[in-house]
């Protein structure tokens, strides 16, 4: 069974950072890509940044310039280097990844972890 633990937020003044780290566990044969999405309250969950096996990532505009996907592939980990944060990033972070078994891929959520920037 495949699982996701994300780790790193909390509480941060504005203009401030933060580094969420997400590892996957369990029985796989290989991670094709991993995402990190976020849902404010009242809000759809959004993608905000995406790197796949190869390191091509991807951004939201919203936080291009401030925010940096990057993993590790040795610890099954990606993480998500958040500078210049904003009040407008306060959200339940999610780490996302497309895990192929062997026999199939499976699209596995994190439990979601909040982050909080106060202005």
């Amino acid at each position: 069974q495949v699982q996701l633990v994300e780790s790193g937020g909390g509480l941060v003044q504005a203009g401030g950072s933060l580094r969420l780290s997400c590892a996957v566990s369990g029985g796989f044969f290989r991670i094709d890509a991993m995402d990190w999405y976020r849902q404010a309250p009242g809000t759809q969950r959004e993608l905000v940044a995406a790197i796949t096996s190869r390191g091509i990532t991807n951004y939201a505009d919203s936080v291009k310039g401030r925010f940096t996907i990057f993993s590790d592939s040795a610890k099954n980990t990606v993480y998500l280097q958040m500078d210049s944060l904003k009040p407008e990033d306060t959200a339940v972070y999610y780490c996302n990844a497309d895990v192929f078994t062997g026999v199939r891929t499976i699209d596995a959520w994190g439990q979601g972890i909040q982050v909080t920037v106060s202005s």
